[in-house]
């Protein structure tokens, strides 16, 4: 089972950046995926998820109206869009997998870790 996170970058307050997680290994039909992140002196957090069925999706309060998180399991990838970026959001930002139906589970239950991407918001 892999997850590979991919395009963080350096962005400027207000700008916006797509992150991905690809994964190998599994069928992604049959997992929620969960992003979460770890800024700097702090714990990790839950960001988003997304249900195996796109049906259930979850937001932190932190990001509602600026994220927006969306699977193509055809292409095993999932995907978060972030949108207005803040300084605060500045953190590396990690995906996982949890085999689970119906449901995003909690940020602490995911079983599957990929490595982190980092993303920067500063002017």
């Amino acid at each position: 089972v892999q997850l590979q996170a991919s395009g963080g970058g350096l962005v400027q307050p207000g700008g916006s950046l797509r992150l991905s997680c690809a994964t190998s290994g599994f069928t992604l039909d049959y997992y929620a995926i969960g992003w979460l992140r770890q800024a700097p002196g702090k714990e990790r957090e839950g960001v988003s998820c997304i249900s195996m069925s796109s049906s259930h999706t979850h937001y932190v309060d932190s990001v509602k109206g600026r994220f927006t998180i969306s699977r193509d399991n055809a292409k095993n990838t999932v995907y978060l869009q972030m949108n207005s970026l803040k300084p605060e959001d500045t953190a590396v930002y990690y995906c996982a997998a949890r085999r689970v139906v119906g449901y995003c589970p909690r940020y602490d239950a995911y079983v599957y870790w990929g490595q982190g991407t980092l993303v920067t918001v500063s002017s």
